[in-house]
């Protein structure tokens, strides 16, 4: 899990955590939906995205495959072309491995039910096609939202005790009941979906910061994880 604001409130968080992760063959990519266009539930299943190092194509083949058996995901490009919660993460994993693939899924929805569906299905997909050595899951999230940092501090810390537990259910109550604006919550959902079914056991917080760190603002903050999950 990674977040994606702008690289001088998020950057080191970002570059921290996926500088330990080894990084496979392709990135599936999972991100929130903030322009509304588009589909609930959208997949790039064709073509490449381009960052200032490069061109990074599209896994067409996995992509295809996971289009083809989800019951929820839709082929459009739209939801995609405004957004900047994938693309973000892109340099960071160009400089790390300048020969990866990518699929990118955004999503709109927040059905729950139908999230975790969708981590099945990408797991399925991934496992029935020998595909799990070479594909990383990558969630992008940002965490609270605006608030006094000290409040920040506390909401995010309830968020992230569930994602490191794997529960999607957890998470779901606590962001409900906290009232936390996390932004990702559902790509977060369906990764911890999708790594569960996959095998994955624990999850590890490797850094976490506000803005406020980088600002000194802390009357109004947003605040970043990073987290790996095994």
């Amino acid at each position: 899990m990674l977040p994606h604001a702008g690289y001088m409130y998020s950057g080191r968080v970002a570059g921290e955590t996926v500088s330990r992760v080894a990084l496979r063959d392709t990135a599936v990519l999972l991100g929130p939906n903030h322009t509304g266009n588009g589909e609930a539930f959208s997949i790039m299943t064709r073509g490449f995205w381009e960052t200032p190092l490069g061109q990074v194509p599209i896994d067409e083949e996995l992509a295809g495959l996971i289009a083809k058996n989800s019951s929820f995901l839709k082929i459009d490009p739209l939801a995609h072309k405004f957004e900047h919660s994938l693309e973000v993460e892109l340099p960071f994993l160009q400089y790390l491995k300048p020969d990866l693939k990518i699929v990118p899924i955004a999503f709109l929805s927040d059905d729950v039910r139908t999230l975790k569906d969708i981590g099945r299905e990408i797991a399925d997909t991934i496992t029935k096609n020998k595909r799990g050595s070479s594909v990383t899951v990558i969630a992008s999230s940002d965490m609270t939202h605006y608030e006094p940092q000290a409040e920040a501090k506390l909401k995010d810390r309830e968020a992230i005790e569930a994602i490191l537990g794997l529960s999607e259910d957890r998470l779901v109550e606590r962001i409900r009941r906290l009232s936390i604006t996390m932004c990702g919550y559902a790509p977060v959902i369906v990764m911890l979906s999708c790594v569960r079914h996959l095998g994955a056991r624990c999850g590890t917080l490797v850094k976490y910061e506000t803005s406020g760190d980088i600002t000194g603002d802390t009357e109004s903050v947003v605040g970043y994880a990073g987290i790996i999950i095994q």
